[in-house]
């Protein structure tokens, strides 16, 4: 059987959304103008961004794949991040807009008239989108996209407001405002996944701190690999989406020649590379009395 690559989940992922999310919307919108609900036309304007939102992604998936030319030496892959965060910024207007219609609703003391239409039509919505946001969170994890992940967001953001929205049905009959305080609940939701998405993309493209286990694994590398204890230190990983660079500085004797040093820094690069996918930049220092009386001290007190 044939692997599948990155690429074909991203756009499977893309253009399954366009096409149920289109849909929805056109059902949505029907039962919210038949019922006269904008709790129901407010989630079907959602849903219909998910397709917008998808087509940002295909964008940027694209986009990320392009290989390193003369301006981009560290390829596009921060697309997929870019894209992450005009998702997140698109879902805040919407989130705004109908933020703002739900209230005028409220002054105005207009109700919503559901109807089964309403119940069968909402119900399809939590299924299909509850679906597309597993789908989206799986594909998004096996190939590491947070642009995907963003998309998943939305499409529970979507599922989770049309849960509500149910609930809101069957509460309907018993208070006139539920259709205002619906929006407001929706437009919320919409906003706390537009926050999440901008957040992390804008902590992606700011550089975030190598985790715990990356640390611990470049340490374990350079311990395989030199012959002496490097005391890996000042490690910086530089995130370009498919691309990774990694700069740390290790600590070598001094009566080494330049030849030997370059050697272990050159071996340790390709191990990290061969284990890890990192491209890797060394920087060699040579290893004081004081350093290594210090290094001493910190390994002793560690291991206590």
């Amino acid at each position: 059987m044939k692997k599948r690559g990155p690429n074909f989940f991203a756009y499977f992922e893309g253009w399954l959304s366009i096409g149920v999310n289109i849909f929805l919307f056109a059902i949505k919108y029907w039962a919210g103008v038949v019922s006269g609900s904008v709790a129901i036309i407010a989630d079907a304007w959602h849903t219909l961004s998910d397709s917008i939102t998808s087509i940002i992604v295909l964008i940027g998936f694209k986009t990320a794949q392009k290989p390193p030319d003369k301006k981009h030496p560290f390829g596009h892959g921060r697309a997929e991040i870019i894209a992450a965060f005009i998702i997140g910024v698109f879902l805040a207007l919407i989130a705004f807009e109908f933020f703002v219609e739900s209230i005028n609703r409220l002054s105005e003391h207009e109700k919503a008239s559901y109807g089964t239409i309403a119940i069968v039509v909402t119900i399809i919505s939590i299924l299909f989108k509850e679906a597309l946001a597993q789908f989206a969170f799986w594909s998004g994890k096996k190939i590491k996209s947070k642009s995907l992940k963003a998309d998943a967001w939305h499409h529970r953001s979507d599922a989770i407001s049309s849960v509500i929205i149910l609930v809101g049905i069957f509460l309907g009959k018993y208070f006139w405002w539920i259709d205002g305080v619906l929006g407001i609940i929706v437009a919320s939701i919409i906003a706390w996944a537009a926050f999440n998405a901008i957040k992390e993309a804008i902590s992606s493209l700011l550089g975030e701190t190598p985790s715990d286990k990356d640390v611990l694994k470049i340490k374990q590398i350079c311990n395989e690999v030199s012959p002496f204890d490097s005391h890996p230190h000042h490690i910086h990983i530089h995130d370009y989406g498919k691309h990774q660079e990694l700069t740390f500085h290790i600590m070598l004797p001094q009566n080494i020649s330049i030849l030997e040093a370059h050697n272990i820094a050159s071996k340790i690069e390709i191990a990290i590379k061969k284990k890890m996918n990192f491209e890797t930049t060394i920087h060699m220092e040579p290893l004081q009395e004081n350093n290594k009386s210090k290094h001493k001290e910190d390994r002793n007190t560690k291991s206590q």
